[in-house]
């Protein structure tokens, strides 16, 4: 494994009760970061698996304790921005600042567009969207006061790099609207030493894609595949594990990837490679 040194450093990591933003925080801990683990710990309506509990994000910062970092646990939606707000502001109150931003927080639910709810697409555009750009603007903020540096890392998709039909129109939006904003944030605060970058998912075993098959059936993955190919070139109707992930984040978190900065970076065992 690639050794990073995070020693000092502070990062916060949305999403993290369980899949993916776990996985990210406790390897920050284990590169010597402290972690803000911060989830919005609640169910949504028109998302139909479970999303993180307290209880998951309690056991997230056991996790980060266990890997040798502070960890602080903040429960709030990313999609509020007095939330957001104070959110950050408590994670400077406690660490002092904070240096890595990692907008994992994200949520998926399946309608075709014409059928699609209005409460469906402002809920995961809210998520997915507005989340990381309160986020950013937010921690932005002392990054820019600072003037020292940061790192932000956002969650894309390969599912903002092409069109996917059956029931996405909602969550591809908003995937391609994260690649946007990680090019637009990269160009503004590139003059304070920040760097901007997006990382693209394919199929990860995570609570949301199984909760996803769970809810609307192994047609979600597979009825994509017939039109798209393979998710994973590698292992035939195999997913990714969440760490293939993490380590692009921790990359693109860290001095190797100084200049390094506006890219969407896919890890997706090939799939948008054909």
């Amino acid at each position: 494994m690639v050794q990073y040194d995070f020693g000092g450093k502070v990062a916060f990591v949305t999403g993290a009760a369980h899949g993916q933003g776990r996985t990210h925080a406790q390897h920050y801990a284990r590169h010597g970061a402290d972690v803000v683990a911060l989830d919005v710990a609640h169910d949504k309506d028109s998302v139909p698996y479970d999303l993180g509990t307290p209880d998951e994000l309690a056991e997230t910062a056991e996790l980060v304790r266990d890997e040798g970092g502070e960890a602080l646990t903040i429960e709030a939606d990313v999609s509020v921005e007095a939330e957001v707000e104070a959110a950050v502001d408590e994670a400077l109150e406690e660490f002092g600042r904070i240096d890595v931003l990692a907008n994992n927080a994200g949520i998926e639910s399946v309608a075709e567009a014409t059928q699609l709810t209005e409460e469906m697409w402002d809920e995961l555009l809210d998520t997915n969207l507005k989340g990381v750009w309160l986020c950013s603007k937010h921690v932005g903020r002392q990054f820019v006061e600072r003037g020292d540096g940061g790192k932000i890392v956002n969650t894309a998709s390969v599912s903002g790099m092409t069109g996917i039909p059956l029931g996405n129109a909602h969550y591809v939006s908003s995937k391609w609207g994260v690649r946007g904003l990680t090019k637009t944030l990269a160009l503004e605060l590139a003059e304070y030493d920040v760097n901007v970058n997006a990382v693209a998912p394919g199929a990860i075993d995570t609570p949301m894609v199984t909760g996803m098959v769970e809810a609307y059936g192994e047609e979600v993955l597979s009825q994509s595949e017939d039109l798209a190919g393979p998710y994973n070139l590698f292992e035939e109707g195999g997913m990714q594990e969440p760490e293939s992930i993490t380590e692009a984040y921790m990359w693109l978190s860290s001095d190797a990837a100084r200049y390094v900065t506006g890219i969407t970076l896919p890890v997706d065992a090939g799939f948008t490679a054909k």
